[in-house]
């Protein structure tokens, strides 16, 4: 298995390591991590991922299906509800309107009183 290390070696550092010159253990405080672990958690973790994909895609499909189901059974289409929800609440809106206007509540104009000082 390999190892990977992390060092806080340059460039430099390593090219004289390769030469043989400077070689020595890797400075610095960081563990050393075999790469078989690593290699084999991305692999599951992209195997995983295309699972979940293919199990959304089997929900999705089984939701809209569902839902164009409902909609066809429906016995009024929803835009012709909404429709006719919109024209109830235009009239409603209207008739509420003419009565606020025309209670006998709103033909009283009340006169303001004056303050009257006290001699």
């Amino acid at each position: 298995m390999k190892t990977l290390s992390f060092s806080t070696q340059t460039s430099e550092n390593r090219a004289m390591a390769k030469d043989g010159t400077a070689a020595g253990p890797p400075t610095g405080n960081w563990p050393e991590v075999q790469s078989g672990p690593l290699m084999v958690g991305g692999i599951l973790i992209g195997i995983g991922a295309v699972i979940a994909l293919a199990g959304m895609a089997v929900a999705g499909t089984h939701v809209a299906m569902a839902a164009r189901a409902w909609l066809k059974d429906l016995e009024t289409p929803p835009d012709q509800l909404a429709r006719l929800k919109w024209e109830q609440a235009k009239t409603a809106m209207a008739a509420g309107a003419t009565s606020w206007r025309e209670h006998p509540n709103a033909q009283v104009r009340l006169a303001r009183r004056t303050a009257t000082t006290a001699g």
